[in-house]
């Protein structure tokens, strides 16, 4: 089941599934938003989901998935935890590495020269 708990910050979407209440999707929301209104991030836009699987035997029953375009890069993150806020800070630690990858990726300061075979300049 899919609910309508759908928040919207900037543009960035906040859905949920299954048996997720209110206060983990605050929380969720509050971490979500630590990672993505750093200064010097370019536009984000995308959507995370967090869901409770609703079998009991599940050894992880909540994950948090977020599939989002920062800049022109897109950044795919999920974790799967035993609790929902256990998933949801699993998931701020991936989102900030791999947004602050996507950030970074395309500055030519962060690349080294290529070798003169290739074009670089020539080697002293």
């Amino acid at each position: 089941m899919t609910s309508d708990h759908t928040q919207t910050t900037a543009t960035v979407r906040l859905r949920s599934d299954g048996a997720v209440d209110d206060e983990t999707l605050a929380y969720a929301r509050r971490k979500i938003d630590a990672v993505l209104s750093r200064p010097g991030l370019p536009a984000v836009t995308g959507e995370v989901r967090v869901v409770r699987a609703a079998a009991h035997h599940a050894g992880r029953p909540w994950s948090a998935t977020a599939d989002l375009h920062v800049g022109r890069w897109r950044v795919v993150v999920l974790a799967e935890e035993a609790t929902g806020a256990e998933a949801i800070d699993q998931l701020q630690d991936r989102l900030r590495r791999q947004t602050d990858k996507a950030a970074h990726a395309g500055h030519e300061g962060h690349r080294t020269a290529a070798p003169p075979w290739r074009g670089g300049p020539p080697s002293e």
